[in-house]
């Protein structure tokens, strides 16, 4: 990027942000627990209706109200096109047919949409740019390849400057990543090279994904799991984990998602969102009514204090649902945008050697989980055990038939309040630790490098690594093993219904 174009992006920033200020526009705040993210570009609704007329609409047409903000463009649907471009497929908005191309590539040229993306950042929305899709023709080959991919991004789309610019001189507010097949090589470092073009930047830029419920999600869990994400939409729909499952402890996973931000992402701060299809036609399964979809959201904001809202595919189907969207946000709005109180440890404490039936509720690390079935077993992060995490709570929990509770049970919270050993258990010789995991042992805080049972901690099997004296604050390590995939659990590889 060049010093003059480095310059007009910061000055255009400059003017936007006095602009948002002087008109009395609220930014995007991503820490919020009412966010409404929005997918556009991809006519969803033309894909199961034949009434032109109510076709999917120009962008700013879905920035007139509040409702919105964060509007996922999508999508690139394939990373190499001719000419090695990115290949961009609007729908009815934006196509070969009636746009034109970049001289020796397929990258379309829509900077007719600068002023309406301009339109929408001015009302404090983000617009991101999603790559993928169900269906598309994504991967990497190697670290090189999505690093010099994350370059023309960057250049093509973000604060870069080239001569293919599909949105003019229109700058979007970041990268989603909506990848639902093809290799996984290559994610990590093609979101690592676009931070570090992010760090210093006039601007605010933002990655998220948009995995499926089902934990670890085969297309990103590696990826989600070593980089940070400002926010993940999780497809609670078209999956067995899916809203139509939500009374179900062996069906909707919100809270193994909720473990996976306070504990495994890189960003303690990472946002989940829940997922959920804008109408019966958007998806092939969980779609919820407006009332039932609003409860679901006011109960998974008070239970989990990483919830940021909802994500809706998309807007077509939204605005044609008598504004889906609008109700989703009022219910979120109504419980509240900022603060979380950690609900009480009402469940007994979990007691080893008990039996528990299928429904029983006990407390656990910070935790309330309900068996799906009879277990003896103790809880832990697994998708695939017998214990769902229903809800993060806090404060000791009541005794357990056998046995007194606070041995059991830590408080909630998203952080430990001691040092850097605070909220994690001691080394136990009895215990299998597994790659990631932290404990505390002599004043010293360490994480396995790998699978591990009955090795001291800076002894000789070197399974350790010493993270140094427990003097700081810490994020609070998992207790249990990272979840495995279940087999037979695979989403359905087209996760969404779109026309063009």
């Amino acid at each position: 990027m060049s010093w003059s174009s480095a310059f007009r992006a910061s000055r255009a920033f400059a003017v936007l942000a006095a602009g948002l200020a002087a008109a009395g526009v609220v930014a995007f705040d991503n820490s919020r627990f009412d966010n409404v993210a929005i997918y556009w570009g991809q006519n969803s609704y033309g894909a199961t209706h034949s009434d032109v007329a109510n076709f999917q609409k120009p962008l700013s047409f879905y920035c007139q109200d509040d409702t919105i903000d964060v509007i996922p463009i999508a999508f690139i649907n394939k990373f190499f096109g001719p000419g090695n471009a990115p290949v961009l497929d609007l729908a009815n908005t934006c196509n070969t047919t009636g746009s034109p191309t970049f001289p020796g590539t397929g990258l379309l040229d829509c900077s007719f949409m600068a002023s309406d993306i301009q339109t929408c950042q001015s009302k404090g929305k983000i617009l991101t740019l999603s790559l993928g899709g169900g269906g598309a023709s994504v991967g990497f080959q190697s670290d090189s390849q999505a690093e010099s991919y994350a370059d023309t991004i960057w250049n093509d789309f973000l604060g870069g400057s080239s001569s293919t610019r599909p949105f003019g001189n229109a700058v979007l507010d970041g990268v989603d990543l909506d990848i639902e097949g093809g290799p996984t090589t290559g994610y990590a470092a093609f979101v690592t090279r676009l931070r570090s073009h992010f760090n210093g930047a006039s601007k605010k830029y933002y990655i998220t994904g948009a995995p499926q419920c089902v934990y670890p999600d085969a297309s990103l869990g590696s990826t989600i799991n070593s980089v940070a994400f400002d926010a993940i939409y999780v497809q609670f729909y078209n999956n067995p984990c899916g809203l139509q499952v939500f009374n179900s402890a062996s069906g909707f996973n919100f809270g193994i998602w909720d473990i996976w931000a306070r504990t495994i992402s890189p960003n303690p701060n990472v946002k989940v969102y829940v997922g959920a299809p804008a109408s019966s036609t958007a998806a092939g399964s969980g779609y919820q009514d407006p009332a039932t979809l609003a409860n679901i959201l006011k109960t998974t904001r008070n239970r989990f204090p990483s919830f940021g809202g909802v994500m809706m595919w998309d807007a077509s189907q939204a605005y044609q649902n008598n504004r889906y969207d609008a109700a989703a946000k009022k219910a979120l709005v109504a419980a509240g945008g900022t603060g979380f109180t950690f609900p009480a440890c009402t469940a007994p404490a979990f007691v080893a050697g008990n039996n528990y039936p299928g429904s029983s509720q006990v407390t656990f690390n910070g935790y309330i989980w309900e068996s799906k079935w009879f277990s003896s077993n103790k809880p832990s992060g697994d998708p695939n055990g017998d214990w769902m995490p229903i809800s993060a709570c806090a404060g000791d929990a009541p005794s357990g038939p056998s046995g007194p509770s606070s041995t059991t049970t830590t408080s909630g919270g998203s952080a430990p309040t001691g040092g850097s050993c605070g909220g994690v258990a001691p080394w136990s010789s009895g215990t299998v630790y597994t790659g990631g995991q932290q404990v505390s042992y002599n004043g010293h805080l360490w994480t396995a490098k790998w699978w591990t049972e009955g090795d001291t901690p800076g002894g000789a099997a070197g399974v350790w690594t010493d993270n140094g004296a427990c003097a700081s604050k810490k994020r609070e390590a998992p207790a249990y093993a990272e979840p495995t995939a279940a087999p037979g659990t695979r989403p359905r590889s087209s996760s969404r219904f779109f026309r063009l």
